[in-house]
């Protein structure tokens, strides 16, 4: 029987867990969505980092063989055909550490999600907006 992990208080314990070499490439795309997302807010969520701005923006996790970035890419079709070779089935992305870690991917991946978010915060202020209007 597996001995039940503590879940982290911050990025910063949840990267502590890991050997120095994982650790290393988990900083780094600390790193590159802080440098994406400069105004996002750090937190945990399911247990893993995230980054929130005007709701989830990106989870990140370090698993045996992979990191994992959530949640999948959509919107942007240029995008989806740049991470298809990531893409698992559920179209989550898993970067394997033997291989090159695609950073720049990871920061366009990161712009693209808070375009996404700030605009349906937008919308949804529009609508309140409009819903205040009419009352």
């Amino acid at each position: 029987m597996k001995a039940a992990r503590k879940a982290p208080a911050n990025i910063d314990d949840y990267i502590a867990a890991f050997p120095p070499d994982v650790r290393s490439i988990l900083e780094k795309v600390r790193a590159t969505i802080r440098k994406a997302a400069p105004r996002a807010v750090e937190t945990i969520s399911y247990q893993i980092p995230t980054f929130t701005l005007c709701g989830n923006l990106v989870h990140f996790a370090a698993f045996k063989n992979h990191i994992g970035l959530y949640p999948p890419v959509r919107s942007d079709a240029n995008l989806r055909d740049d991470v298809a070779a990531y893409a698992n089935e559920k179209g989550n992305l898993r970067f394997p550490l033997d291989e090159r870690i695609p950073y720049a991917l990871i920061g366009r991946i990161v712009k693209a999600r808070v375009r996404e978010n700030l605009e349906r915060a937008e919308a949804r202020q529009r609508k309140t907006r409009a819903q205040t209007t009419h009352r």
